[in-house]
Parts: C-alpha cells; structure tokens; sequence
C-alpha cells in the first residue's frame, strides 16, 4: 500500500493519497489539486475515487476539479445532499482501491454526513490498520458540534451524535489503530487540536479530553459551552463544496494596473488588500488599505474580514506574491480579485501618489509611553478566550473580526495602541482603524508575546476572567 499525508500549514489541513496496485484514491483535497495529480503520476497510480469526509467549511475542496481532470469519482457520505454526479457511501460500503479496501464509517457529530475511512494491507496483516477520521476526530481534540445549524440540527444534537460516533464507532478500533485526521492545530474545526498530525486511537484514548469517560450529557455540555464564534465564510464555503467549485484555471486572472488605473479603481469603491508583512506595510502604504500578510494564516483572516463578492486589488512585494496571494483567497472561496498594482509600491512612489505609514512601536517604548502619563487608547485584537487568559494592563479587548463593527468604542481623534499576541492581526487591526479615519494609530512590535519576554517581574500582565 502506498500512504502520503499532504500537509497545508496556512489552512492547517491534511489530504491523502491512497495507492495499490496502480489504483488510488485522494482524500480530502484542497483546491489547487495539481500535487495529487503530479505524485500519483510519480507512483504509477491512476486515480480512481475523490473521497470527501463530510462538506469542509473551513476551505473549499478540489473534489470537482481533480475529477474531472482525471477521470475519477467523487465519493460523499449518503446525507451530504451534494448537487453533482457523485457516489454515496453508507456504514459498511467498501471502495476498492486494487488489493486495499477503503471501509466507510458513518460517524456524524461534526456535520451529519461525516465519514470516517477504515484501511489495511492485505499484505501486510501484522501492520496496523489506519483510520482516516476527517473532522470528527483530530490529535488531541475533536470536531465542534456546531456547524449544522443551517441543516436543521442544534449544536446539542449535533454532539450527541458526536459522542455515539466516537464511543461506538472510533473507540471500538484496536489501540494500535493509526488515526489521521484532516486538520491539525490552528484549524478552527476544533478548540484544542494538537500540532501532531497522526497518532493512534490508543494514545487517543489516553490523552484526548474529549475521548475521557464521561456521560453523554456531560460530554454535550463540554462540546457546546464556549465555543469560538464560527466565521461567517464558513457556510459559504460548505454551500460551494456542496455544488461543486470551479475549475482555477476557469477564473480570470487579474489586470496587472498602472498606479493610475490602480488609484481610479480604489477610488470608486474596489478593496485594496496588502499582502506584505507588517514592517513594509507599516513603513508605507496605500492609503485605505487593509494588510493581510502572507505570512500566517492568511487565507483564513482574509475569508474571515473580507466580504464575499467585494473586488479586490492587491499589493505585493513580488510578482509572486500576486500569484500566491490569488490562489490561496480561491481557497477559501474568494474569487474576486481583480487587479494588481503592476510594480509594488515602488511604481506607486514613483508616480507621486500619497503613501500613509502606521509607526511600529516596540514594547520597551510603549511601557516608557505609558510610565510618563500617555493617554493612549489601549486595544488588544485577540479573541475574548486569548485576552481573558492574560492581557497587558489597560488594555480592552475588541476581537479582529468583530473590530470593524466596533470602532464606535474608540476615539479617532486621540492615539491608540493596536496589540495582538504576535503582531500578525495587530497589523491588520491598525489598518483597518487607519482605513476608518483614525490618525494615530501604533502597531505593537511582537505583540503580548514580546510584553510578557520584555516584562520579567511579576505583575506585568494581568489576568482576566471576564472581558473588560
């Protein structure tokens, strides 16, 4: 048997490659498949079925594409509801892939149609099986309960199914069963999801929180109660898994720009969107832009602040970066871009266009600020779970996602800190407050991370078990 793990760290995301005897099968694509398609020509292996494990909400799958380019069926869990040509599986169902058997666990509980896939070598009896567990169980965690509530099931339901999958179907496999799920830590499929990318249901069972023995009412109450808020381009994102996405190379690349034609579109209404890291950014940029760096967990933050539908011109250091920049928004659906500036913000600096600067303010300056009596505004951009597990004094909490819909409780007019835990959604946090009219606006360097390494002596952050 042949067994590849693709790992994407900017999504957080595992896929599979399955192989035997020139057959395989791909399981849980991302939308850029050319990989799949690159090893399995590598390994003498025809594609055969595109296995998805329930309908991602978190990025949009390269099951319609990969089909179609090689040949393959799409295979889905019965209840999925899909638009297209596909195969529904049900408990019990096999797919055979040459010699292996690819069997089909029914174990809903993070959707309804979850599918869990059950693998062994025929020749190699002594090995361990595999079990690929898609969203339902992850290293150290499992899947929130909480993403049906379009299909007609409350989060409650939705855990107790969850429960029933896990004890009677996931735990019931022999401890040496190796576990390979679809996302790993920073996914928001889960809340506290190892950085390992494998283990086995035996360590699972030791190990995981959610694997503990408890009631099915405790384990629901546990699963259900301060769960983080879902973004909202996540049922965006299951609805095109459910029809199918289109194909990449069908969606029109974007208009390289002069700085004239650039500032004519970001005038009469497009986004601009700035993918260079906060110091570039920091140091100039276009005025009303918002900064998303590549670097991070982009794509999510982009799908996250950025509506669905509005036109997008992008700034980028390179060329490259544009290219990169496309793909990754397609991955999490957003299909609107439409222009570059041709040449960075060089080209713009040289045909005499405005530029704003955001001053990037080391911790040790901003401690200094604040000993001698500065009345800055103080906002830490993290989420209520991060902030209220320990924050810099003084500091409020207006959460990245929702802070757009909450500049009211800040003063344009007077100076404000922007923090973050690394300086990652700081950055994007002050571009947006700059987009909105405010002057004065700081990015923290290193964020609480460098304030907690700066402080050293007790009491220099403090600890919150409510949100202030």
């Amino acid at each position: 048997m042949y067994f590849k793990q693709f790992y994407l760290g900017c999504l957080a995301h595992a896929s599979y490659l399955i192989g035997s005897d020139g057959e395989a099968a791909v399981v849980d694509p991302q939308r850029d498949v050319d990989q799949y398609i690159e090893e399995a020509e590598r390994q003498g292996l025809k594609i055969k079925f595109v296995v998805e494990t329930h309908l991602h909400a978190d990025f949009v799958s390269g099951h319609h594409e990969l089909a179609e380019r090689v040949g393959a069926k799409i295979v889905f869990g019965a209840k999925a509801g899909v638009t297209f040509e596909h195969v529904d599986v049900r408990d019990g169902d096999a797919l055979k892939i040459g010699r292996i058997e690819l069997r089909i666990l029914e174990t809903p509980g993070h959707t309804p149609e979850s599918i869990s896939l059950l693998l062994r070598d025929p020749d190699e009896p002594g090995h361990p099986m595999k079990v690929l567990t898609g969203d339902t169980l992850f290293i150290g965690d499992v899947g929130r309960p909480d993403l049906a509530g379009g299909k007609g099931f409350s989060a409650e339901q939705m855990a107790g199914m969850l429960y029933d999958s896990l004890r009677e179907k996931l735990l019931k496999l022999p401890d040496e069963t190796e576990v390979y799920p679809a996302h790993g830590a920073g996914s928001m499929c889960g809340r506290n999801i190892s950085k390992d990318t494998s283990s086995t249901i035996g360590q699972q069972r030791l190990f995981n929180y959610a694997l503990k023995p408890m009631s099915k009412d405790d384990f629901v109450k546990m699963m259900t109660t301060d769960l983080p808020e879902a973004p909202a381009y996540f049922s965006q994102d299951a609805e095109m898994n459910r029809t199918g996405a289109a194909v990449l190379k069908e969606l029109p690349p974007p208009t390289e720009l002069s700085a004239r034609e650039f500032k004519l579109l970001a005038t009469a209404g497009h986004l601009v969107l700035d993918v260079r890291p906060a110091a570039p950014f920091g140091n100039g940029h276009i005025p009303g832009a918002i900064n998303i760096a590549l670097g991070g967990q982009f794509a999510s933050w982009a799908g996250t602040l950025i509506k669905r539908g509005t036109p997008i011109l992008l700034v980028a250091e390179e060329r490259e970066g544009v290219d990169e920049a496309v793909q990754r928004l397609a991955r999490v659906g957003i299909e609107s871009v439409k222009g570059f500036l041709g040449g960075g913000m060089y080209a713009w600096d040289k045909a005499g266009e405005a530029v704003e600067a955001i001053p990037q303010m080391p911790v040790d300056e901003l401690r200094h600020q604040l000993e001698e009596g500065q009345t800055m505004q103080l906002l830490d951009v993290r989420s209520p779970a991060e902030y209220d597990s320990g924050h810099a004094p003084g500091f409020v909490n207006s959460p990245l996602s929702h802070l757009e819909d909450e500049l009211a409780k800040f003063d344009p007019a007077r100076p404000i800190a922007v923090m973050c835990q690394g300086g990652y959604r700081s950055s994007a946090g002050t571009s947006i407050l700059a987009k909105h009219g405010f002057k004065k606006v700081y990015n923290v360097v290193g964020g609480f991370s460098a304030w907690n390494s700066a402080a050293g002596a007790a009491g220099a952050s403090t600890s919150a078990t409510t949100r202030s």
